[in-house]
């Protein structure tokens, strides 16, 4: 080893010969180290975020995996994309974002075209509908949550509830016990403030229409947050939904379950058949009446709908019960029901 007072004793015009070069190797040396484990761990982060990408969407058929995506105010990540140049991790997000847009807004076309306009599938389209159709509706509306009829079955008949077929009474109160527990999900849904309308207005006609409006939110949340972004204050009613979220989740629930025995047994002393003749009406009710057929299609969009948003709020779930929503959102009704009763307290992100 060179001390100093060797390399002062040396001729001024000697060079110390091992010192220098050594020196510069091991830092050309620690430089080129450096850069190859950066790149290295900048295309495992690309192929790590796209792989994510590709899970979310191929699990549910249309929605973003939320463990890819939550960087509300992140900055771009440039990554080495192969031979030819380098891509953009917030450009590949951007075209998925634009792609999900654009499905579900040819989504929102093809429902109301073919549930309400159009003569072909099953029942009457709206400017069609014929009187037994909105009877049977008011009906419905009459025996919402089958409040009427219990009343009735208690002793109080202070308004009589219209005698329906125990299926079509649980089939729809079914979907609107579902569509309740929505609102605490909408009105903790990280991107509610890119919806420029209300939510109370939004939620409300969802409750008798469903998909009609859901399907356009889904696709505006998905906007990009303007340069004027400014988070607007909850809505009375949604301080009541999110405060009160372990209450609508065990109506809901409460209503769904209620609504499955109601459809096979309800009505016993009526004519309405065994559980066999009641799926067999059911059946028959589904390919004839379209306000039935429709529950059909809301039923679908709900179990796309219930993980892809649940998912996209996990960090409002209590961070005990986070593993369990991760996975009970993807059980129709359940994972709703699991998701209000584990919401953080007082939870208006």
């Amino acid at each position: 080893m060179l001390t100093t007072g060797t390399f002062l004793c040396k001729p001024f015009n000697s060079r110390p010969t091992s010192w220098a070069p050594s020196s510069v190797n091991h830092v050309a040396a620690a430089n080129t180290k450096k850069r190859q484990s950066d790149t290295n761990f900048d295309k495992f982060k690309t192929k790590e975020i796209k792989g994510w990408f590709k899970f979310g969407i191929t699990s549910t058929g249309l929605y973003l995996s939320s463990g890819a995506r939550r960087r509300r105010n992140s900055t771009p990540i440039t990554t080495t994309a192969g031979v030819g140049g380098d891509s953009s991790v917030t450009e590949f997000d951007d075209n998925i974002r634009k792609l999900l847009q654009a499905v579900l807004w040819v989504a929102e076309g093809v429902y109301i075209l073919w549930l309400f306009l159009l003569p072909y599938a099953p029942g009457d389209p709206v400017w069609a509908i014929s009187s037994e159709t909105v009877n049977s509706l008011v009906g419905l509306s009459l025996n919402f949550f089958f409040i009427l009829p219990l009343l009735n079955a208690v002793g109080v008949h202070t308004l009589e509830a219209p005698v329906l077929h125990p299926m079509s009474e649980g089939l729809f109160n079914f979907v609107i016990g579902w569509t309740l527990m929505f609102a605490p999900l909408l009105y903790t849904d990280w991107r509610r403030d890119r919806y420029g309308g209300s939510l109370d207005v939004l939620w409300g006609f969802q409750m008798f229409l469903t998909n009609t409006f859901l399907i356009p939110y889904m696709a505006i949340r998905l906007n990009k947050i303007g340069t004027e972004y400014n988070p607007r204050k909850t809505s009375q009613l949604g301080s009541i939904m999110t405060k009160g979220a372990p209450v609508v989740g065990l109506i809901g629930a409460a209503v769904c379950l209620l609504s499955t025995v109601w459809a096979l047994y309800g009505r016993g002393d009526g004519s309405f058949g065994s559980v066999p003749e009641r799926l067999e009406f059911l059946m028959s009710y589904l390919g004839s009446e379209r306000l039935a057929y429709a529950f059909v299609w809301d039923i679908c969009f709900y179990v796309i709908f219930q993980p892809w948003l649940i998912g996209d709020n996990l960090q409002n779930v209590q961070k005990d019960n986070v593993a369990v929503v991760r996975y009970l959102r993807y059980i129709p009704v359940v994972g709703l029901v699991a998701y209000c009763l584990c919401l953080i307290p007082d939870q208006e992100t």
